[in-house]
């Protein structure tokens, strides 16, 4: 995908890296591009995750876990420290589209990651599989029994 004309130089290069990273599936790396207060959304959890820990372990698990995951396009806000990156995945047999809107900060760090997904079917998939992968230590929360 190609980049994003206007954004400042911060958030290009933060923009740059995170396709980088999500083109060859390594995220190992990306808590280097996260504020240290950022926050993770999704309608798959109840509440979102603080913290440079518990979203790059979200993140990481995301890619993992959807298949054929591509970004098809991206807008930006006219000040480009708000980005909307389209993406279309599957998991398994079902097919997704969804958005991930993603808030810079000044320096270029990623304070609020939000993913959108749909159809209904499909997030409920995803919620499942994600559900089922993380590592709830990672995320502030005592281990399954």
């Amino acid at each position: 995908m190609s980049a994003l004309p206007g954004l400042p130089g911060p958030v290009a290069a933060t923009l740059a890296r995170w396709h980088a990273m999500v083109e060859v599936g390594d995220l190992s790396d990306v808590a280097e591009l996260l504020h240290p207060d950022v926050t993770f959304s999704s309608p798959a959890f109840w509440k979102p995750y603080p913290g440079p820990v518990a979203v790059a372990h979200v993140l990481a698990t995301a890619v993992r876990n959807f298949e054929d995951f591509a970004y098809l396009r991206s807008f930006a806000t006219a000040g480009g420290h708000d980005v909307v990156l389209e993406f279309s995945a599957r998991i398994g047999e079902l097919q997704l589209e969804g958005i991930d809107m993603i808030a810079f900060d000044a320096a270029g760090l990623i304070a609020h990651f939000e993913v959108m997904i749909r159809p209904m079917k499909s997030l409920a998939a995803v919620a499942e599989r994600m559900g089922a992968t993380l590592d709830l230590s990672l995320l502030g929360k005592a281990p399954r029994p």
